[in-house]
């Protein structure tokens, strides 16, 4: 029995390219429902989304995260197909990015961006994606190579699982982080990217947004690696204790007395307040362990109940067949 596949199409103001984005899709995945969430858009987007053939609805709450938290509430599919609506990614890509997936019982699959003109990535982007990418590698584990791309794949029991707390385009650092955190079945496919069409304009900030993907993953690290992050700051306050007494140490082992009693009390307060950090990421290590494993077993009930509405389906297609026979 054919999997149900639903392409899941965020728009904000893309009325120039989601129609050839649908059509691509179409041709890519003829079996597949194809979505065009609007994102409060103040051009045609929703009237040429329509047009092509496609499932229409808004978003009232702005930033693609509070998009994407309400498709994956909303639409029910076994296979979830997340592409931006700016006509730059390769549809043609999506047959062997979904054949990975159910091939080899992968919950997440990635387009890693190939840039095939010398405008696709513009040079800021390139750089930043590379920075922030690196650093989620070092910190969570170097599975994924782009972890920015707008082109994913997911299984229903990763979409019914996933907690979704991002607003912005900080999502995709908040669906690869989940996916790392909870150890899951993914993989990364290398997929051509274009540049966008003449009169389509790119709603990524280099710098704005860049920040507040940067501070997604300072979020992250400390809900997910609290000791990595309480430690950190607990070490640092104590070696910078150690920094400033050490003067008064030497000092003191000559003369007997402390001459600079505030620098004194300031060390002595930076080690309390290292002391309480360590304590505080010790503390917080073994609670982010509890919230993991209910993710976990959240993550688990999804697949089991993916497992049982497939058989489900099954048996009803079979006895139809009967009746019809």
């Amino acid at each position: 029995m054919n999997l149900r596949t639903a392409v899941l199409i965020p728009c904000f103001n893309e009325e120039h390219t989601v129609g050839v984005v649908i059509n691509n899709f179409r041709k890519a995945l003829p079996e597949a429902e194809i979505y065009v969430y609007d994102n409060n858009s103040n051009d045609l987007t929703c009237a040429v989304a329509k047009a092509a053939g496609a499932i229409v609805r808004r978003e009232l709450y702005q930033g693609k995260g509070n998009v994407v938290r309400r498709m994956f509430a909303d639409i029910e599919a076994d296979i979830y197909v997340l592409v931006d609506g700016d006509a730059t990614y390769d549809a043609s890509a999506a047959p062997l990015m979904v054949a990975t997936l159910c091939k080899k019982n992968l919950e997440y699959v990635n387009g890693a961006r190939r840039a095939i003109s010398a405008n696709a990535y513009r040079a800021g982007h390139a750089f930043g994606n590379k920075i922030l990418t690196g650093l989620v590698r070092k910190i969570f584990g170097a599975q994924f190579a782009d972890m920015l791309s707008g082109y994913k794949i997911f299984s229903r029991a990763f979409v019914k699982s996933f907690p979704a707390l991002s607003n912005g385009f900080e999502i995709e650092t908040e669906l690869t982080v989940h996916a790392l955190e909870l150890r899951l079945p993914c993989e990364e496919v290398v997929i051509n990217y274009g540049e966008r069409p003449e009169g389509s304009i790119s709603k990524l900030n280099t710098f704005r947004d860049g920040w507040r993907i940067l501070k997604q993953i300072v979020v992250l690290v400390k809900n997910e690696r609290p000791m990595l992050f309480f430690g950190g700051v607990g070490i640092f306050s104590i070696l910078c204790a150690t920094g400033i007494a050490l003067p008064l140490l030497t000092t003191y082992l000559k003369t007997g007395l402390v001459p600079r009693l505030p620098t004194a009390i300031l060390a002595t307060g930076l080690v309390i307040v290292g002391l309480q950090s360590i304590s505080t990421g010790i503390l917080l290590d073994t609670v982010t362990r509890g919230r993991r494993e209910l993710k976990r077993i959240a993550f688990l009930n999804a697949k089991s109940q993916s497992r049982n509405e497939r058989g489900d389906r099954v048996a009803m297609a079979g006895n139809t067949t009967s009746a019809i026979r």
